[in-house]
């Protein structure tokens, strides 16, 4: 089985969010995805962020169309500091049969030397990297994915998926003026994110 992870804040989750999943859907075989939304991160203040248990349902909202999705709540049921490496150890040990794969954003990869035993990450799975970029930054994200693979061994694949131009932190704005979002949400989640009042000032 080959089995991708796919974390992030999903606050709230986006076309953006989904348009990437679908190009990894469609550039990389893969058998299975699972959705890990992260517990509330330290640098940022509670006020920015609804429940965890929020986003994994408007998570499962946003990508119940994937017959090879789900989302999990391990992430959010951790305590302590949140590395990735935790994570792939712990799917590593669920899947010991599976491929694991790591869908990330390209300024992810960009910083992936200063990540927590990165280089451990590197062996327990295969980069997906999702770029949004012009053909120049392309080739940049080329050239480093090749370098981290010289120097630490794995591997590494790019996929391309089309521009999202606007941001959660900008979304949710736009959710607290009451300012139309259909264009950037899922009407399921447009509908969750009303009926439970979300974003409010």
């Amino acid at each position: 089985m080959k089995t991708a992870l796919y974390g992030g804040t999903f606050n709230p989750v986006h076309k953006g969010h989904y348009n990437c999943l679908k190009s990894v859907l469609d550039g990389v075989e893969l058998d299975r995805v699972i959705v890990l939304p992260d517990r509330i991160p330290p640098h940022k203040s509670a006020h920015e962020l609804v429940s965890g248990k929020d986003r994994m349902n408007m998570c499962n909202l946003a990508f119940k169309r994937f017959k090879k999705v789900t989302v999990s709540d391990w992430e959010l049921n951790q305590s302590g500091k949140s590395y990735s490496v935790i994570t792939f150890r712990h799917f590593h040990e669920e899947y010991p049969e599976d491929k694991l794969f790591f869908i990330m954003g390209s300024d992810m990869l960009l910083s992936f030397e200063k990540w927590f035993e990165y280089q451990e990450i590197l062996q327990l799975a295969t980069l997906i990297c999702v770029s949004r970029e012009n053909a120049v930054t392309q080739q940049m994200l080329k050239d480093h994915a090749q370098r981290l693979m010289n120097e630490n061994g794995g591997s590494i694949v790019i996929v391309n998926t089309k521009p999202f131009e606007v941001s959660s932190t900008q979304i949710r704005d736009m959710l607290k003026k009451s300012a139309d979002t259909s264009c950037y949400l899922d009407k399921n989640v447009v509908k969750y994110i009303e009926e439970n009042e979300l974003y409010m000032d």
